[in-house]
């Protein structure tokens, strides 16, 4: 009986040494700290990357063609990681977290790298610094300084890329393209426009369309914002100013019923641009480029004073209809003629507000039509018909 006591708890004591053995194989090590399994979730592992997991406990890694809302391409080699298990350096962006990893982020070896993929990048890439529209807010930069290297070897001639033209927005000057591919992909698998690509092998390598065309799609400006460098960036917004000259404030696009979450960029009392806010269950990283240009709107083109159909007032002209300038207090009391010589004629009066009028003054041009009398508010007839030459 005793014997039978003795083995059976040195079997347990085995068995308890073997499972304390594997609790430690799954434990999860980066840079030599073991991460609390309070904060390793079982849905985590096999589910999302490493590059994620370390967001999750707050280890930033550097990255340019990896984003949260496009598929994963890995191609930049900057989110370099070191694993234990492995002779070679691995990129964070496509490989899956597991039980048992040993990851290394800041170690002398992944530096180097970081600095020889840098060192690489900047071959090519010109000093167009001060004169770039990304310079402030620039990944490139950004990363250079924290990652980079002091001094270069490249002593050989750059190479020039032509640039092209998709858009009457977007500035795109290619020489400053690093291939991330986040063009390439946002226009595959958002815009739903898949005409860029890239063309060439090696040092001859080129982002652009096959066939020189201008894309058409009414998102095609959120592409600005995810180049992570100066290739593309905003026409109207070029030389306007540096980032830290502006003032921000949070807003709605008010331009449709969506109403996505937008920044405005603002100096002084001027409106310089309108970006994205991030909303992840509403309109994610993106805007419609009706939202993000329409401000130009604020100051040109402005209607200062009243325009009035010559055709209307008997105006003495070759040509009818033609509108001239008038003030605002002759155009008032122009309107208050017609509708008294309407109502005094038991004529109905219509109404008509444009697509971009707010609530709180369609309600009142509906309470004055209700005390005039007979008449009727049309909200659509502007949408469809043109009636500037009625």
């Amino acid at each position: 009986m005793f014997f039978f006591i003795c083995i059976t708890r040195m079997i347990a004591i085995i068995m308890d040494k073997d499972k304390k053995k594997k609790e430690e194989e799954k434990e999860l090590k980066v840079n030599n700290v073991t991460v609390p399994k309070l904060q390793i979730m079982d849905r985590f592992y096999y589910r999302i990357t490493v590059l994620k997991f370390c967001e999750v406990i707050n280890l930033q890694i550097p990255r340019f063609c990896y984003h949260d809302a496009l598929s994963i391409a890995g191609n930049c080699r900057m989110c370099m990681i070191e694993l234990a298990s492995s002779t070679k350096p691995v990129v964070s962006c496509a490989t899956t977290l597991a039980p048992g990893m040993e990851i290394y982020t800041n170690s002398f070896f992944i530096k180097h790298v970081r600095e020889s993929v840098l060192e690489f990048l900047l071959i090519n890439h010109p000093l167009d610094c001060p004169i770039c529209d990304q310079g402030g807010e620039c990944d490139l930069q950004d990363i250079t300084f924290v990652y980079g290297s002091d001094r270069g070897r490249f002593r050989e001639i750059k190479r020039a890329v032509e640039d092209i033209m998709i858009s009457p927005y977007i500035k795109a000057i290619m020489t400053r393209c690093i291939h991330c591919t986040r063009c390439i992909r946002y226009f595959d698998e958002i815009a739903g426009v898949p005409m860029m690509g890239t063309m060439g092998r090696g040092v001859d390598t080129e982002v652009g369309t096959y066939v020189q065309t201008l894309l058409t799609s009414e998102i095609i400006g959120n592409v600005i914002d995810l180049c992570p460098v100066g290739a593309l960036t905003s026409q109207p917004y070029a030389f306007q100013a540096r980032p830290w000259e502006l003032d921000f404030e949070e807003s709605i696009d008010v331009l449709d019923s969506y109403c996505s979450n937008i920044r405005i960029d603002i100096r002084g009392n001027t409106i310089l641009r309108i970006l994205p806010k991030r909303n992840p269950s509403l309109n994610q990283h993106w805007i419609t480029d009706r939202a993000r240009f329409f401000y130009d709107a604020l100051v040109y083109q402005r209607l200062v004073n009243p325009l009035v159909n010559g055709r209307i007032v008997k105006y003495n002209s070759k040509r009818q209809v033609d509108y001239y300038h008038s003030s605002w207090e002759n155009a008032f009391a122009m309107i208050a003629d017609e509708i008294f010589i309407n109502i005094c004629n038991h004529k109905k009066i219509f109404f008509f507000s444009g697509m971009y009028e707010d609530m709180p003054t369609i309600e009142s041009l509906k309470k004055l039509a209700s005390v005039i009398g007979p008449s009727e508010v049309n909200s659509n007839f502007i949408n469809e018909v043109d009636i500037r030459n009625d």
